[in-house]
């Protein structure tokens, strides 16, 4: 079992439509994946037409495996669970500070599920908080889609110091250009600039297309109704590219 997070410190990058389309490709492949909602505002649960139940809270979540059985869902596609976001998720942080071994909690919750699943992919919610943490030592890889902007380029920095600082050396982070508009010279200086400076960026960057706004829409992969897209080309690309160094 391979766990993988979308992650970002910054919102508004692309993160949940990454999570959404990746997970989706991964299971179009026959390989059994569930998606785990992590981020309250549940965008990835509201595409994929599902949720929760009403007795998924945040503490049905921390009381483990067979709580977090019970409320995984089937998806329309083959291969595809997902658990969903519950608004409850909001108050995770301070449910996870009561605890003891707090920033490892995920990490014990995960791993009931390695037989059943050969990938877990998980939509985090931004900033840095005892979550984020959690998702640092329960992942194997955290995708990190970074825009071509300033206030992103910043957070990532941000992000980059924080890892190094708790020493995380096991997470293989693999950071990648999201809603990259190339016409603007702008966007092309900073993946430059970027990719000079930190080697690991992965070479596919995903394009900014009104079709992966239309995922909010049509409530389904941008794989699924626009295969053809230069979007959708792009994030087949990028899965590949992730199996292949991941």
């Amino acid at each position: 079992m391979k766990i993988i997070a979308l992650y970002s410190i910054k919102g508004g990058v692309g993160k949940t439509a990454a999570a959404v389309n990746l997970a989706f490709l991964a299971a179009q492949e026959a390989a059994q994946t569930l998606l785990i909602d992590l981020d309250p505002q549940g965008a990835a649960s509201y595409y994929f037409r599902i949720k929760p139940s009403k007795k998924l809270k945040t503490k049905t979540l921390l009381k483990g495996s067979t709580s977090i059985d019970q409320n995984i869902k089937a998806t329309d596609f083959e291969h595809l669970d997902l658990l969903p976001s519950d608004m409850t998720f909001r108050n995770l942080d301070l449910a996870l500070n009561r605890m003891n071994h707090s920033k490892k909690i995920l990490n014990k919750l995960f791993k009931p599920f390695q037989n059943t699943y050969e990938f877990i992919f998980l939509d985090a919610p931004p900033n840095l908080t005892l979550v984020s943490e959690n998702i640092f030592n329960a992942a194997d890889v955290l995708l990190v889609p970074v825009k071509p902007s300033t206030l992103s380029v910043n957070s990532f920095g941000r992000l980059q110091e924080f890892i190094a600082a708790k020493k995380r050396d096991r997470l293989k982070v693999l950071p990648f250009f999201s809603m990259v508009e190339a016409r603007k010279k702008f966007h092309r200086e900073v993946m430059q600039m970027l990719t000079m400076q930190a080697p690991e960026f992965l070479k596919q960057a995903i394009p900014y297309s009104v079709d992966v706004e239309n995922m909010g829409i049509h409530r389904e992969p941008i794989t699924c109704f626009r295969p053809s897209s230069p979007a959708a080309k792009a994030f087949s690309a990028l899965w590949r590219e992730i199996k292949m160094v991941a």
